[in-house]
């Protein structure tokens, strides 16, 4: 099966074409344009360096969050877009499950943390590919709490790690290791590698952004109307 694999969840864009046996193309930007003005550019590169064109996918991948609120519904609706414009099913793609994997081999507990600001991250862990905390926002110190419980190695990848790493080196000490920068992000490929595992596919209309808690223009209206403000 060959798919196209969209990410806009974090701080890094990224997209890939690939199938089950070889990635042929891949592309990530980190800069200062926003992800709704790199990712079509992006998107085209891809099909054009791999020689494909979206017609001749299987699939459209879609990593669905948690992360960027903004940034998660760039991605999802460009895939919805591409999608239906092509005819393709839509497979989506946990944003830390794509962190634990883009993490490789470790010998411990693999956690994958975005920084969801106030203190807060949006966090989760993996031992060897399997899930063993669901998705969740926490403050730092709850989350910390919840992934002592699971071993004595601990592995942070994801722009969450860097932002709290020394709340964690404090608490953690030895046992907390964080991925280098240039394996510290989600890589397009390893959620593809997701997509193409579970195969799990939807239509376009059935593909949906994962928020663990509401967007700030959300809670911003409940307090104006809270207010007496319409």
């Amino acid at each position: 099966m060959k798919i196209l694999v969209i990410d806009t969840s974090g701080p890094v864009c990224g997209t890939a074409v690939m199938d089950e046996d070889r990635v042929y193309s891949e592309f990530t930007a980190q800069n200062r344009n926003t992800h709704s003005a790199s990712l079509m550019p992006m998107v085209e590169a891809a099909l054009n360096a791999a020689g494909k064109e979206i017609g001749d996918l299987d699939a459209v991948a879609a990593v669905t969050g948690p992360g960027s609120f903004t940034g998660v519904r760039i991605g999802v609706a460009t895939a919805k877009g591409l999608a239906h414009g092509a005819g393709l099913p839509c497979i989506p793609v946990d944003a830390l499950e794509a962190l634990s994997e883009s993490a490789g081999a470790f010998d411990g507990i693999v956690c994958p943390i975005q920084d969801a600001r106030a203190g807060q991250v949006y966090g989760a862990a993996f031992r060897q590919g399997e899930r063993l905390t669901g998705d969740a926002p926490m403050k730092l110190e709850e989350y910390l709490d919840t992934v002592c419980a699971l071993g004595d190695r601990f592995l942070f990848i994801g722009d969450g790690a860097p932002v709290h790493r020394e709340a964690i080196a404090a608490r953690l000490g030895a046992k907390a290791e964080f991925a280098p920068a240039f394996r510290g992000y989600l890589r397009p490929s390893a959620a593809g590698a997701i997509a193409l595992r579970k195969g799990e596919s939807t239509d376009y209309l059935g593909l949906q952004a994962t928020y663990l808690r509401p967007p700030n223009a959300q809670k911003n209206k409940k307090l104006l109307e809270a207010m007496g403000h319409e």
